[in-house]
C-alpha cells in the first residue's frame, strides 16, 4: 500500500509516521519531491494525507486512490468534487483549541491583556486606575455562537463556567435556539458577544445588515473562515465606534496584508490563524490517519468520514 503525505509534517512527526506504519505501507513525502514530480506520485498513492490543490482531484482521482484522509477540519474548497471513495477529516481536534482561542481573545479585551502586554514591552508603568476603571467582566455575557458543530459546542461548554447565556445559530441542528437569520436579529440588540464558528460555504454572512442590528458596544469574534464576515462593514463598524471590539483568528485576505487597518485597531486582537493549535498538533494528525488506516485494511468503519458536496 502506497501512501502519499501531501501535509508538511514536522520532522519528529515524519519520524513517529515512519516508526508506526504497517511494514506493508510505504510512505512517501511531497516535501521529498521535486515540484514536477510530486503529482505523478500522488496518482500512484492508494492512501493520501493531506491538502492538496483541488485540481489534483477535479478530473477524478487515480483508480489506486482508495482513501483520502484531509488533514483540517474545514474543506470547503473541495465541495465541487464528486470521488468515488471515503473521504474523512479531523473531526473535533481543533474544537478545544479553538474555543479556548475565543474565549482567551474575550478575556483580554475585556480585562485590556493586551494593552497591559505592550506597557510591560516598553517597562511603562501606568497606574491601576488607568486599566482598572475601564476594565469589563467576561462573566454573564450574552453570546450567540453562529453555527452549532464542535467548535460552538466547546464554546457553549467553555462560557459557562463564566455563567454566559448562549444561544446557538443553525438552520437544522437540534443543538441550536436559533434557527433563521430573521431570529439572529431579533436577538441581536440583546447580545453582548457574537462568535462566528461557520464554515467557508457560509460566504458573506455576517453581513452589513447584522453588524448594524448588534448592540453598540458589544464583541465580534470569529474562528470559522474569513470570507464569511463583510470585512470592510466589519471595520466600519469598529472605526464609527459602534462595536467594542473584535477577536479575529482568520480575516479574508491571509496573511493579513500590512495596510489593512485591523492591524492599528486599539480594540482588535488578531490571533492569526492560530486558533486550532496545540502541542504535538502533527503526531496527532498522524494518529488519526493511523486509526483510518487500520480501520481500512481491516474492512472497518472509518472514522470522521465526511461529505464533500455538503461542506460537512
Amino acid at each position: 500500500m502506497r501512501l502519499f503525505v501531501y501535509s508538511p509534517l514536522s520532522a519528529p512527526a515524519r519520524a513517529y509516521l515512519h516508526q508506526q506504519l504497517p511494514a506493508e505501507v510505504e510512505a512517501t513525502f511531497r516535501a521529498d519531491l521535486a515540484p514536477e514530480d510530486q503529482f505523478p506520485t500522488f496518482q500512484e498513492a492508494d492512501v493520501l494525507l493531506g491538502n492538496p490543490p483541488p485540481t489534483w482531484l477535479a478530473a477524478g482521482p487515480s483508480p489506486l486512490l482508495r482513501f483520502w484522509q484531509i488533514d483540517s477540519a474545514g474543506f470547503e474548497r473541495y465541495r465541487h468534487l464528486r470521488l468515488p471513495l471515503p473521504v474523512a477529516n479531523m473531526g473535533d481536534f481543533f474544537s478545544w483549541p479553538c474555543a479556548e482561542t475565543m474565549v482567551g481573545g474575550l478575556l483580554a479585551l475585556y480585562r485590556h491583556l493586551a494593552e497591559l502586554a505592550v506597557l510591560q514591552a516598553q517597562k511603562k508603568w501606568v497606574g491601576g486606575a488607568y486599566v482598572r476603571n475601564r476594565a469589563g467582566l467576561l462573566r454573564g455575557k450574552r453570546v450567540v455562537v453562529l453555527g452549532a458543530g464542535a467548535i460552538a459546542l466547546a464554546l457553549r461548554q467553555q462560557l459557562s463556567g463564566f455563567e454566559c447565556p448562549v444561544q446557538l445559530l443553525a438552520r437544522t441542528n437540534s443543538a441550536a435556539q436559533l434557527r433563521s437569520k430573521d431570529d439572529l436579529l431579533a436577538a441581536l440588540p440583546d447580545t453582548d458577544i457574537v462568535i462566528n464558528t461557520l464554515p467557508g460555504s457560509a460566504e458573506g454572512f455576517v453581513s452589513a445588515e447584522l453588524l448594524a442590528a448588534m448592540r453598540p458596544g458589544s464583541i465580534y469574534a470569529s474562528v470559522g473562515r474569513g470570507n464569511t464576515t463583510d470585512e470592510p462593514a466589519l471595520i466600519a463598524a469598529l472605526q464609527a465606534g459602534h462595536l467594542g471590539g473584535a477577536v479575529l483568528d482568520v480575516t479574508a485576505v491571509e496573511p493579513l496584508p500590512a495596510d489593512n487597518p485591523l492591524w492599528t485597531l486599539p480594540n482588535v486582537l488578531l490571533t492569526q490563524h492560530t486558533g486550532g493549535g496545540q502541542a504535538l498538533e502533527d503526531e496527532n494528525k498522524v494518529d488519526m490517519l493511523l486509526r483510518n488506516l487500520e480501520n481500512l485494511r481491516h474492512d472497518q468503519p472509518l472514522e470522521n468520514l465526511v461529505d464533500l458536496s455538503r461542506g460537512y
